[in-house]
């Protein structure tokens, strides 16, 4: 929140945005597990309608928000998501175990990117950031 205020952003802004990012703007974990379900269907061969697909990534919108900053409730959240789609069977998520620890670093690491991004066009949209600020840090060689 620091280096975010350093490069420009309003105190308040960054405050605001980046707290309410990690409770609503997971979009590393949507990611992941639209990806990962659809993984687990190709790998076990089983053809998913465009509807079907769809359904995933509009389910995996919404329990993304529900996936904590725990390691492994992103693998729980998966198996909720693999529910709604019931050709693709749960007993599938055993392929993508033991790479699960690796993608929730990757998920971490997405979400952060894209609360740092989103910091900073809020900061843009409200006209609470300093671009020569912003300049003078992104060509600052330290």
């Amino acid at each position: 929140m620091e280096k975010l205020q350093r490069l420009g952003c309003a105190k308040s802004v960054v405050g605001v945005v980046v707290p309410a990012g990690y409770s609503f703007n997971l979009d590393g974990t949507n990611i992941y597990l639209t990806l990962a379900a659809l993984f687990v269907a190709q790998a076990l061969d089983i053809p998913l309608t465009l509807t079907q697909e769809l359904t995933i990534l509009g389910v995996a919108m919404l329990t993304s928000k529900g996936a904590s900053g725990v390691t492994g409730a992103g693998f729980v959240t998966l198996a909720a998501t693999l529910a709604v789609v019931p050709d693709i069977p749960v007993a599938g998520l055993a392929l993508i175990l033991g790479v699960d620890r690796f993608m929730s670093e990757m998920r971490a690491l997405t979400n952060f990117i894209g609360n740092g991004v989103a910091t900073i066009v809020v900061s843009r949209w409200e006209k609470a950031l300093d671009l020569t600020t912003m300049q003078k840090e992104l060509n600052s060689t330290k």
